[in-house]
């Protein structure tokens, strides 16, 4: 992704408000790098932004964050935490936890931290870091995802099914005492099954990602590559894994619902897109 062109300035802010114009998106993420790199575009572009879509900046805070940026509305300002201190300290610097701490204040922000095996090693890690961040008037709210490898990936950071279990197990119990930690019973408990592929994760079927070029996909869902679904740590995936779940009248769930409208939609636009070719070569 290095080679691919990164735009500043004006070039930048143009780019996005055409591709919001072509997409019409109801909410729109921007992350990579870090964007507080480009705080001055952002600076002109949110107030625009947040009057068409639900905003999210996704940073790990390494400078500090406008404070006009706490007043608009529709902007989630998300901060990547690696755990507690000396282990993020370590993975993160310069974007430290005293810069994180001194940067957020004034501020609403979530706090996302992807989980880890060495952290599910250490007894009590994960209730810690909740506990840590519950404390702070700056956070609103607590994400947890959990490390989602390639396939046939056999990084340290990797959970075994056990550990995975231990996580969700502990997720359920800290909720209970941490109201911070904005996840749902049914969001957790899809981490024991995530969906099997990006063709069945509705989070994978309704999102795009685009790279710095505003042109390339990342594909076949925001980890591109060959992520092992099996493995899915996704915290988006399985809230919606969730959702689709939901029962609505006996055995009808939200799921039967979204997958038959897209499976209808996709037709549509197969027929569309015949038709255009069609017309291309009456008209050649």
């Amino acid at each position: 992704m290095r080679s691919l062109s990164d735009f500043k300035g004006q070039e930048l802010i143009a780019r996005v408000l055409k591709m919001m114009d072509e997409y019409e998106p109801l909410h729109l993420s921007i992350v990579g790098g870090d964007p507080l790199v480009r705080y001055r575009e952002l600076e002109i572009l949110l107030p625009q932004l947040v009057k068409r879509a639900h905003i999210q900046v996704v940073t790990s805070a390494f400078r500090p964050i406008p404070l006009s940026w706490a007043a608009l509305p529709n902007l989630q300002i998300a901060v990547s935490v690696d755990g507690l201190q000396p282990e993020h300290d370590v993975r993160r610097k310069p974007a430290t936890y005293e810069r994180i701490l001194r940067n957020i204040e004034g501020h609403h922000i979530a706090v996302h931290c992807t989980i880890t095996s060495a952290m599910v090693k250490r007894s009590g890690y994960i209730p810690e870091f909740i506990a840590f961040w519950s404390a702070n008037p700056a956070v609103e709210k607590i994400w947890m995802s959990i490390f989602t490898p390639q396939r046939g990936a056999a990084d340290v950071e990797c959970l075994t099914a056990d550990e995975r279990k231990s996580v969700v197990e502990t997720l359920l119990r800290v909720r209970r005492d941490h109201s911070m930690l904005d996840m749902p019973e049914g969001m957790v408990k899809e981490f024991l099954s995530p969906p099997v592929s990006p063709e069945r994760c509705i989070f994978a079927q309704t999102t795009r990602t685009l790279s710095a070029d505003f042109t390339t996909r990342v594909e076949p869902c925001q980890f591109g590559g060959d992520p092992d679904c099996s493995r899915c740590g996704c915290m988006a995936s399985m809230g919606l894994a969730a959702v689709g779940n939901k029962k609505l009248v006996g055995p009808l769930t939200a799921g039967h619902i979204f997958w038959t409208s897209n499976a209808i939609g996709r037709y549509v636009q197969r027929g569309e897109n015949t038709l255009r070719q069609l017309v291309k070569r009456a008209s050649n």
